[in-house]
């Protein structure tokens, strides 16, 4: 059964909050953990591991393994693949067409059997009690029609699992706040960061669909996707809003909220 869902950043900020809001957010974060500490096992989407351009990624490695900080923040340990889950999801969004690969590296199980952790993962998961998970991640190259349908099917392999499952999205959002960072400051980052946060907030979220594509283009997101799965999955159960907030440190903008179950 989906338990809830948590919206996570994976900035380093959050880690040592250098501001009141940025705390504020991090509470929001140790909240999402402490509502999940029954949880059996995570579905973890994240948008900063394997890269693929028009398929959607299933991790089957067995062991995930802490590999590339951000900014030399490193944050060792090793994961667990939820290998069963893993598993029934790859298969049922194979059998229902989407467009989808199977993932592992060296062996096929067991201790050679191993995966890679960037902070996309390792950021949320410092948050979160350790657990077997399940490890996916998006595309930008199918439509948003897809992802969505993709986080559906999802729900439905997760509404008819005996284990408490809670689904964590990965996001930061728009990249360009602040003129001497990487990408400068673009005005639509503002607008794009505020939406979402009115989405949530007003619990609109299925108006995520008709954001143009411009403005999520300009905006220079990495949010985007993963809540179009987000969304799908959460057609599957009704959730009720606990908590939410955002900061914004730095050159990007970090959102964290947590859904339970009603």
């Amino acid at each position: 059964m989906l338990v809830g869902i948590g919206l996570m950043p994976h900035g380093n900020p959050v880690l040592e909050p250098p501001d009141e809001e940025t705390e504020r957010l991090a509470e929001v974060l140790r909240r999402i953990g402490g509502e999940f500490r029954d949880a059996d096992s995570y579905v973890l989407i994240s948008p900063h591991n394997v890269r693929i351009s028009d398929h959607l990624g299933v991790v089957l490695a067995e062991n995930l393994v802490s590999w590339l900080g951000f900014e030399g923040k490193e944050l060792p340990g090793e994961w667990k693949t939820d290998r069963e889950l893993a598993e029934k999801i790859y298969r049922a969004e194979k059998e229902a067409g989407m467009p989808v690969v199977d993932l592992n590296f060296a062996a096929l199980s067991g201790e050679y059997s191993r995966w890679p952790l960037s902070w996309g993962e390792l950021i949320p998961l410092q948050f979160l009690e350790r657990k077997p998970l399940v490890l996916m991640t998006p595309s930008r190259g199918v439509s948003r029609e897809t992802l969505v349908r993709f986080g559906e099917i999802l729900g439905e392999v997760l509404e008819r699992e005996e284990k408490r499952v809670a689904l964590i999205i990965s996001a930061d959002h728009g990249h360009g706040h602040d003129e001497k960072g990487p990408y400068g400051k673009v005005k639509e980052s503002e607008i794009y960061d505020r939406l979402i946060m009115e989405l949530i907030n007003e619990d609109r979220l299925e108006e995520l669909l008709s954001i143009p594509e411009d403005l999520v283009r300009k905006a220079l997101v990495d949010s985007y996707w993963q809540m179009l799965i987000m969304l799908g999955a959460m057609r599957k159960a009704e959730f009720e809003l606990k908590a939410s907030a955002y900061a914004c440190p730095t050159y990007f903008g970090m959102a964290g909220a947590l859904w339970v179950r009603k």
